[in-house]
């Protein structure tokens, strides 16, 4: 039992949520300046996709060819690279990525950007998304002596990438060609020793967001990324295209754009940050919406309303608006703790002193509680939760998520486990209920969603079982 006054460690709260793949990240500086400190800091920004390994590539586009520099490795960004690292990647074009696996593994030798010299030149490509025919098109290279091994769909991309450019006469060529044989959700930089590549798959599952800042050009996962280094958003890639950066400028090729398009909702709910702009929506905006959209659909007396650290708080601040119950903060979050999940034995993780959450007894004592998360995927987290406020003076506790229950897995780079760990796939909401200790449970429904986002085309696969691809 978590008694009065525990708090909760960080691996309970890791292991029971969803996890986006990666992140990427890439810029070109016309004017040729260093980049390096700038996509350090773009991966800081980008670092909630991914915690599992980072990796910057550069190049310098005024010497000679085949000049890439690159490092990598396991850990938090400002764990793999430091001042000297910065200052060894030297070079005015270059990628970077951070992931957390959801294929391949997690080992080091599936850390990103993937960098390669073959009979044209270099490339270096990173890569956010899955790709479902992956196995097929492995299989197809060992075939033709393309590649004997690879471990990751990014390395798959890769080696389609140098095919395709040994018999295309530009990059440009090859990346398209190459992109045109993927199925799956994908968002894809791609340097060149002269040019960077941005491409997105044709349903616009995967964000892309194109930014200038001064005579830079920039590609990134989210435009938190770009301002939080000095730019300024431009547009986001379209769903489909393909944007070239070279010293004449932008190039755009929207020949395999399509009119059908799911943008994955849980960017909306939960992926990216809250300060984020994605094809149009206002991260913070959507989930507030959520919030307002459960208080009119499940509301219920309480006296306050509390949001999980961070994922439930926009949600909560949206409910509370629009039920009129006061908003309150429930929860002391650590920002300080080590990644206890790296740790190598379960007991060590388990005994582990870094913690992440504590309760505020005394906002919570004697109080009716709305708990307000993006969603629940396993039930341990918001069981824990729920216990700790209790042990807290809790009086009641009634929680409200802004998704629809987890019925299937996701198959286009989110870690959806299979249906039969999801918690809502294999219990009624009543028996989640009971499971997680909660005096009554409500979700927000698939037909909330355009409360959120307006009109915007969404994967919810994970919902509806209904695949775009």
């Amino acid at each position: 039992m978590l008694k009065r006054g525990l708090i909760m460690d960080n691996t309970v709260l890791s292991q029971d949520k969803l996890h986006e793949e990666c992140g990427v990240f890439g810029i070109y500086s016309l004017n040729e300046e260093e980049v390096a400190h700038d996509i350090y800091y773009g991966l800081i920004s980008l670092q909630h996709r991914g915690q599992e390994s980072a990796g910057i590539a550069v190049s310098d586009t005024s010497g000679e060819m085949g000049n890439l520099r690159l490092k990598k490795d396991m850990g938090l960004v400002n764990e793999v690279f430091n001042e000297e690292d910065l200052n060894h990647l030297s070079g005015n074009i270059g990628v970077g990525h951070v992931r957390y696996s959801t294929t391949g593994g997690s080992k080091a030798v599936n850390a990103q950007p993937i960098a390669m010299n073959y009979i044209k030149g270099s490339l270096a490509l990173v890569h956010n998304g899955n790709i479902v025919n992956a196995p097929e098109l492995k299989e197809e290279q060992m075939n033709r002596g393309l590649a004997h091994y690879t471990t990751s769909d990014t390395e798959v991309i890769a080696y389609e990438v140098i095919g395709e450019r040994v018999k295309t006469g530009t990059i440009e060529g090859a990346v398209k060609n190459a992109a045109a044989k993927l199925r799956g959700g994908y968002a894809l930089v791609v340097m060149s020793p002269r040019k960077l590549i941005g491409i997105r798959d044709p349903f616009g599952i995967k964000p892309l967001i194109l930014g200038k800042k001064s005579d830079s050009y920039i590609f990134a996962s989210e435009s938190a990324a770009i301002t939080a280094v000095g730019g300024e958003i431009i547009r986001d890639v379209e769903p489909g295209e393909m944007i070239a950066i070279t010293k004449e400028g932008i190039a755009s090729d929207r020949s395999m754009c399509q009119e059908k398009r799911a943008h994955c909702i849980f960017e909306y709910i939960y992926f990216a940050r809250n300060d984020s702009v994605m094809d149009g929506i206002e991260i913070h905006d959507a989930r507030v919406n959520a919030g307002r959209a459960l208080a009119r659909k499940a509301k219920v007396d309480a006296d306050i309303v509390v949001g999980v650290p961070d994922s439930g708080i926009a949600a909560a601040e949206g409910y509370a608006l629009e039920s009129g119950i006061p908003f309150a903060i429930a929860f002391h979050k650590n920002s300080y703790i080590g990644r206890s999940f790296i740790k190598p034995t379960d007991k060590e993780r388990q005994t582990a002193v870094h913690m992440k959450l504590s309760v505020l007894n005394n906002v919570v004592q004697d109080k009716n509680i709305v708990i307000i998360d993006d969603s629940i995927v396993r039930g341990t987290t918001m069981r824990q939760l729920i216990e700790m406020l209790r042990n807290a003076g809790a009086k009641s506790v009634h929680v409200r998520i802004s998704s629809p229950p987890f019925l299937y897995p996701c198959y286009y780079g989110t870690d959806v486990p299979t249906s039969k760990q999801l918690i809502a796939s294999q219990h009624s909401t009543e028996d989640v209920r009971v499971n997680i200790g909660a005096d009554s449970l409500e979700y927000l429904s698939v037909e909330d969603f355009t409360t959120m986002v307006g009109d915007l085309p969404l994967c919810t696969a994970c919902f509806t079982n209904d695949y775009p691809v």
